[in-house]
C-alpha cells in the first residue's frame, strides 16, 4: 500500500468521495444510496466510509470530522497501524470547492468499475470452485448486476407536494416526431415521443422495411437529423428505397435517370430540409446496443451529427450486449434482452427508436395479426412502447393499401383507431392516407366494433379479416 501522503489515482477518488461525504449534505444524500462498503479497497477508508453513514443513517445529518474521530477512536476492531491510517485519513478532509456533476459522475463511473471488477473476482472465485454458496449458473446475474450499477438521483413523486409540476406536464407539449400519416399521429397524440421504443410487426415481404425508409424519408423532410441502421440490406439499397421516395421516381428507374436530373433532385431536396440522413450497415446479428452507443460517440465528434431519431433494421437481426448468440440462453430472453437494450439506448440518448420483427409462422399471411404472433419472443411486446402490426392481404394488395392493427399503445387508449388503412406504393417505397371511405369499414367514430361477416362480404369489402 502506498503511504497516505502519496495517493495513488483511484486512492485520491477515493479521498474525494470521502470529503464530500462530509462536507456535502446534498451529495451524501444522493451517492450514499449506491455506495457499497466493498467498494473501498483499504479497510481503513471502508472503515471510515462505514461510520460516517452510520452517523448520518441514525442522526439524520451529515458527521463533523470531530466527531467522525471520536468515532473511530471508539472501535474496538482496529489494529494500532490501522488507528493511525484512520486518523491520517480523518486529518485529510477538508472542504474544497468540486464542480457538482463532475462529482457525481466521477462517483458514479468509479462505482460501477469497483462492482465490475468485485464481479470479475467473485465469478473467477465460483468458476474455480471456491464458492460453496454458488455455482456457476449464479455468474451472468452476478456479472449483469454489475454492469447495471448507475445512479438514480430521482427519489419519487410526492403526490401531495409536487401537484404543480404534475399540472404543467398535463400541459406542456412534449417534443415528439410527427408522421406524415393522419392516423399514425392520432394514435400517438403527435408522433413519437423520446425516449420510447416503437415496434412494426410484419411477415416478409409485407413492408417493414419500407414502413421504416418512408418513415425515415418523411422525418428528413420535416428537418429532423436520422440515423439508420441497417442489418438485412445494404447501405446503397436502403439509399436507394429513400431516393425513389423522395425523389418520387420508381425504383426501378432510378438507374435510367441521366446522372444531372439525379444530381438536380439531390440537390432541390437539400434545399428543403435542415436535416441529416445517416445510413450505417452492420453485417447481421454482429451489432448490438453498444456498438450503436459508440457510432453516435463517433459521429458526435467526428460529423457533429446528432440524431432526433433512430431505426433499425431491424431488431430481430440485432445482437445483445448481454448473452452470445452461441450460447445457452433461449431466444425468449434473447430478444426481450435486445429490445431491453434497445430502449435503454432510447432513454440514455433521449430520441425515440423505431424498429421491426417478424411475425411468427402461424401469423404470417394471416387476415389478423395478435401479440401471440410475435416472432421468438413474447417478451418483446412487454418492453416496447407502441407495437403495431403491418397486415397484408391479395385483397389489400390488389388496393394499394396496407392495414395497420394496434398491438400495444402506451401514447393512448388502443381501442382507438384500433385498426386502419394506409395506402401503399411499393414502385415508390412511399405510405400515404386514403381517403376516408378507405376506413368506412373498419372505423365506427374511433371505435371498435362488432364485425358482420356476411353483411361486409354483401359490400365487397375485405374478405376473411378476423375482427
Amino acid at each position: 500500500m502506498l503511504p497516505r501522503n502519496k495517493f495513488s489515482p483511484m486512492e485520491r477518488i477515493e479521498t474525494t468521495i470521502l470529503r464530500n461525504l462530509v462536507y456535502n449534505e446534498e451529495y451524501s444524500r444522493k451517492v450514499i444510496p449506491f455506495i457499497q462498503p466493498d467498494y473501498f479497497e483499504s479497510r481503513t477508508e471502508k472503515v471510515v466510509f462505514q461510520e460516517i453513514v452510520h452517523f448520518i443513517v441514525k442522526y439524520g445529518s451529515a458527521i463533523t470530522t470531530e466527531a467522525l474521530k471520536i468515532e473511530l477512536e471508539n472501535r474496538s476492531d482496529l489494529t494500532e497501524s490501522e488507528i493511525k491510517e484512520v486518523r491520517e485519513i480523518s486529518d485529510s478532509l477538508h472542504d474544497a470547492a468540486v464542480e457538482g456533476q463532475w462529482l457525481l459522475d466521477t462517483t458514479e463511473k468509479w462505482c460501477r468499475d469497483r462492482a465490475i471488477y468485485l464481479a470479475l473476482m467473485e465469478s473467477i472465485n465460483i468458476a474455480d470452485g471456491n464458492n460453496e454458496k454458488k455455482n456457476r449458473d449464479a455468474i451472468p446475474s452476478i456479472l449483469s448486476d454489475a454492469l447495471a450499477v448507475s445512479f438514480d438521483n430521482h427519489i419519487g413523486h410526492d403526490y401531495l407536494n409536487d401537484y404543480e409540476a404534475r399540472y404543467e406536464s398535463y400541459h406542456r407539449k412534449e417534443d415528439r416526431i410527427p408522421f406524415d400519416l393522419e392516423y399514425f399521429n392520432k394514435i400517438t397524440k403527435g408522433g413519437l415521443p423520446n425516449k420510447t421504443l416503437n415496434i412494426a410487426l410484419a411477415g416478409t415481404g409485407v413492408g417493414k422495411s419500407l414502413f421504416m425508409c418512408h418513415m425515415a424519408s418523411a422525418c428528413l423532410l420535416n428537418g429532423s437529423n436520422v440515423l439508420y441502421i441497417t442489418m438485412e440490406m445494404a447501405e446503397e439499397k436502403i439509399a436507394e428505397r429513400i431516393d425513389a421516395n423522395l425523389l418520387n421516381v420508381n425504383i426501378q428507374d432510378l438507374t435510367d435517370l441521366p446522372k444531372k436530373t439525379f444530381e438536380n433532385k439531390v440537390t432541390k431536396l437539400a434545399g428543403k430540409t435542415q436535416g441529416t440522413l445517416i445510413i450505417k450497415e452492420y453485417p447481421t446479428a454482429s451489432a448490438h446496443s453498444g456498438h450503436f452507443k459508440a457510432l453516435l460517440n463517433e459521429l458526435a465528434l467526428k460529423k457533429s451529427f446528432h440524431p432526433d431519431i433512430i431505426f433499425i433494421d431491424y431488431l430481430n437481426i440485432c445482437a445483445s450486449s448481454r448473452y452470445r448468440q452461441t450460447g445457452t440462453v433461449n431466444s425468449y430472453s434473447y430478444i426481450k434482452a435486445i429490445a431491453e437494450e434497445l430502449r435503454g439506448l432510447a432513454v440514455e440518448a433521449n430520441l425515440p427508436i423505431v424498429s421491426a420483427t417478424q411475425t411468427t409462422r402461424s401469423g404470417y399471411g394471416s387476415s389478423d395479426v395478435e401479440l401471440t404472433d410475435t416472432s421468438e419472443s413474447f417478451g418483446l411486446p412487454a418492453t416496447a412502447d407502441l407495437m403495431f402490426a403491418l397486415i397484408s392481404t391479395e385483397e389489400l394488395e390488389g388496393l394499394g393499401q396496407l392495414m395497420v392493427k394496434q398491438l400495444k399503445n402506451r401514447y393512448n387508449d388502443l381501442s382507438v383507431f384500433k385498426r386502419f388503412i394506409v395506402g401503399i406504393d411499393r414502385a415508390k417505397m412511399r405510405l400515404y392516407d386514403c381517403e376516408q371511405t378507405a376506413q368506412n369499414d373498419i372505423l365506427d367514430s374511433g371505435q371498435e366494433e362488432e364485425y358482420d361477416y356476411e353483411e361486409k362480404k354483401s359490400k365487397k369489402s375485405f374478405d376473411g379479416f378476423k375482427f
